[in-house]
């Protein structure tokens, strides 16, 4: 079953320096229906003003996995951790049992990024954080595992996360077609970051999304070149060890 999350249907923040589109409800803000998926709570499709962003702020038991779309944007934690993550940067930060940081757009043109929170397997603890680049070329019409807690995953390079999920992103020029097999017990989300993807039967524009599940395997066919993220999300006995 493939469920299609119009851009129209998600909910929305806009301020002076943030404008967001929420895939996931967060609060009161977004549809009921939109609930979580396994871990992923949030999936936020993000734009940050010029000149601005987050200052310091605390999280605790949450993973945070960003992927930035365009432009660039500066993490600094308490942990003594700072860097700066360029368009195809990947970092990933776990809270643990607390952490204090800051995201900001120190650039002159604006910010584009997906976040997704996910709920920890195992709570507390101290916390990490990492971060990697992305390159075009090595995604170009097939998925790679960006982060993962698999260790097989991070053994080719995922960055690790703490939760029974699996980040990929894959690249697809328009006429590609793919068909990515899905593990058992496995419930996924797919965003799409510009240009359109069929997903099955269903056509998705740019920054739309849609929840898979009860699929072996999921179809895509880009109408036009488009970057996919895909989060795959595993349940029960066949969670991730």
């Amino acid at each position: 079953m493939i469920e299609h999350r119009p851009f129209a249907s998600l909910g929305a923040v806009s301020s002076d320096w943030l404008k967001a589109r929420l895939h996931f409800r967060v609060g009161n803000i977004g549809r009921a229906d939109h609930a979580p998926l396994g871990a992923l709570h949030v999936l936020n499709d993000d734009e940050f003003a010029p000149h601005s962003g987050f200052g310091l702020h605390p999280h605790r038991n949450v993973e945070i996995v960003t992927w930035v779309r365009s432009g660039a944007i500066t993490h600094e934690d308490d942990a003594g951790n700072q860097a700066r993550l360029v368009a195809g940067s990947l970092q990933v930060m776990s809270a643990g049992a607390g952490v204090h940081h800051a995201e900001r757009n120190a650039e002159a043109v604006p910010a584009r990024l997906f976040q997704l929170w996910l709920t920890p397997r195992t709570m507390g603890g101290a916390a990490r954080w990492a971060a990697r680049c992305c390159s075009q070329a090595s995604r170009e019409g097939k998925f790679v595992t960006l982060a993962s807690a698999d260790p097989n995953d991070i053994g080719a390079g995922a960055l690790p996360i703490n939760a029974n999920a699996r980040v990929r992103l894959a690249t697809l020029r328009e006429s590609t077609r793919i068909v990515y097999p899905l593990p058992a017990s496995t419930v996924a989300y797919l965003v799409t970051d510009h240009g359109a993807v069929n997903v099955g039967d269903v056509r998705l524009e740019a920054r739309e999304g849609a929840v898979i599940r009860d699929e072996s395997a999921v179809s895509l066919e880009a109408n036009k070149d488009t970057d996919v993220l895909l989060v795959e999300l595993t349940t029960g006995a066949d969670a991730i060890d």
